[in-house]
């Protein structure tokens, strides 16, 4: 029996065509051939506010757009997070994503109330996740020279917060230069990776 799996595709440019928009293509089309059940989420598709205030983030609802793929994220038994690295960070239209659909009142005992540490790790417990990024540099300086700071966020601050684990990484670097050989050996190792729901 296959996995439930969730594909958040991060990439801010909602007319595709992207590596980000090829490596979650090969990554779908690996776990469908392998059994799997795959949600594609394409964030920058969505429409939805920016989180502006703490009162709002701690009580308020999340909106109509997002409910669907909140579901999805909350349903899945393995996630993955498909962006590009911009300005040595994630977009900021996916860290909105997630504020919005990560939200304390969906793991608070009492309406209102910001939640424990346990509360919120409750919250998605079982779920694994399949960090990818795509960079212009190469991927051991962003791994080791800058030390990752922005995926070493998503994992501590975000995915773990939430009980997100084992959370698993793929990074591509310089494939603005990339030939149209290595990207092809990219995209079967996606493949790969979504046969194995790894």
């Amino acid at each position: 029996m296959g996995q439930r799996i969730a594909i958040l595709q991060g990439h801010p440019d909602p007319a595709g065509g992207h590596l980000c928009h090829a490596l979650a293509a090969a990554y779908a089309d690996g776990a469908k051939a392998a059994g799997h059940h795959v949600k594609i989420i394409d964030v920058a598709t969505l429409e939805f506010p920016l989180l502006r205030t703490q009162e709002d983030y701690k009580t308020g609802t999340t909106p109509v757009g997002l409910v669907e793929a909140q579901g999805q994220i909350l349903d899945a038994e393995h996630l993955v997070i498909i962006y590009p690295l911009w300005l040595g960070t994630l977009p900021a239209i996916l860290k909105g994503f997630l504020e919005q659909v990560l939200r304390p009142s969906l793991a608070a005992s009492s309406p209102g109330e910001q939640p424990s540490y346990s509360e919120f790790s409750r919250l998605m417990k079982g779920t694994s996740c399949r960090v990818i990024i795509t960079m212009g540099m190469p991927a051991l300086a962003y791994r080791f020279f800058f030390f990752a700071h922005s995926l070493k966020n998503l994992e501590r601050n975000i995915l773990k917060f939430v009980g997100v684990k084992p959370i698993r990484t793929s990074l591509f670097g310089m494939v603005d230069t990339a030939s149209a050989e290595k990207r092809q050996l990219w995209l079967a190792a996606m493949k790969m990776l979504g046969k194995r729901a790894g």
